[in-house]
């Protein structure tokens, strides 16, 4: 396999990953809430997900690597429209999901949360993920 399908592979694999924990942590989550209380609930988000956490931060932090190289590898130039409006989406996204990430630590902790707060920044972080998806699959090139 040449390296432009293996970094395309790598790339799509860790947004598959990233997409999938954050889907798996949220389900896992609204579950044990539903069943057992907001207690419980914490409680899950902090021990037996600690490998969802640990592929959501790793896919997150190999997405733009893969992406430049391959933007790169392929000779696009960067001034390209959706490729600055996937870079600035990603960087709002990011930020989203650890300011989302922090105030789940917190909660977990025992801070007092808003939880329509925290679901907002979840909503919108996928809302971010899923427009990026979209400019990555119409570019236009």
């Amino acid at each position: 396999m040449d390296l432009l399908t293996t970094l395309k592979t790598v790339h799509i694999a860790a947004n598959l990953l990233a997409v999938g924990s954050a889907l798996g942590l949220g389900v896992w989550a609204w579950r044990a809430r539903q069943q057992a209380g907001a207690a419980m609930a914490a409680g899950l988000l902090r021990g037996p997900l600690l490998a969802a956490w640990l592929l959501l931060v790793l896919s997150l932090l190999s997405m733009p690597f893969s992406g430049w190289w391959l933007v790169h590898l392929v000779g696009w130039p960067l001034g390209q429209a959706w490729l600055l409006a996937s870079s600035t989406l990603y960087g709002v996204a990011a930020a989203s999901t650890a300011w989302l990430l922090l105030r789940l630590y917190r909660q977990r902790r025992g801070a007092s949360a808003r939880p329509r707060l925290t679901l907002a920044l979840a909503l919108f972080s996928a809302l971010c993920f899923v427009l990026i998806a979209a400019l990555m699959g119409a570019k236009p090139v």
